[in-house]
C-alpha cells in the first residue's frame, strides 16, 4: 500500500487566520461573536481568540447566510436556530461543490495550456 500523506489540521486557529481564510476584517468576526450565540471561540490565557474547526464551520454558515445569501443578522440568527444542523449540511455541500468547481476550472486551464503547447510544437515541426 503506497504511503498517503495526511493533511495536518490545526486544532485551533487565530482570529487573523480565520479572517484571512474568509477575506474579512477581524472586527467583523468579533462583532458576529456578539450577535450569534453559536460562535464562541476559546480564549487563551492572554485573551487571544482560538477558533476550532467546528467554530470555523459555524462561521462559514454565518458568512454564507449574511454575505452570500444577503440575510440580515437577525434573519440569519433565526434561520440558524430553526434549521441548525440541516443548514450546516447544506452549506457544507455548497462548499464542497465550490471546491470541485475550482479544481475543474484549474484543470481545464492546464489542459488548454497543454493543448496550445502541443499544437504549437506540431506546427513548428511542419
Amino acid at each position: 500500500m503506497p504511503y498517503k500523506e495526511r493533511d495536518i489540521e490545526k486544532q485551533y486557529y487565530t482570529i487573523g487566520e480565520v479572517a484571512a481564510q474568509f477575506d474579512v476584517a477581524p472586527s467583523l468576526i468579533r462583532f458576529w461573536e456578539t450577535e450569534f450565540d453559536d460562535l464562541k471561540p476559546r480564549k487563551s490565557k492572554k485573551g487571544n481568540r482560538l477558533y476550532s474547526p467546528q467554530d470555523i464551520e459555524t462561521f462559514r454558515t454565518i458568512y454564507h447566510l449574511v454575505k452570500e445569501r444577503g440575510y440580515t443578522i437577525p434573519g440569519a440568527r433565526d434561520l440558524m436556530k430553526q434549521r441548525g444542523p440541516q443548514l450546516k449540511e447544506k452549506v457544507d455541500v455548497i462548499h464542497s461543490l465550490e471546491k470541485v468547481r475550482n479544481f475543474l476550472v484549474q484543470l481545464r486551464k492546464e489542459l488548454d495550456v497543454a493543448g496550445k503547447q502541443a499544437s504549437a510544437g506540431s506546427a513548428n515541426e511542419q
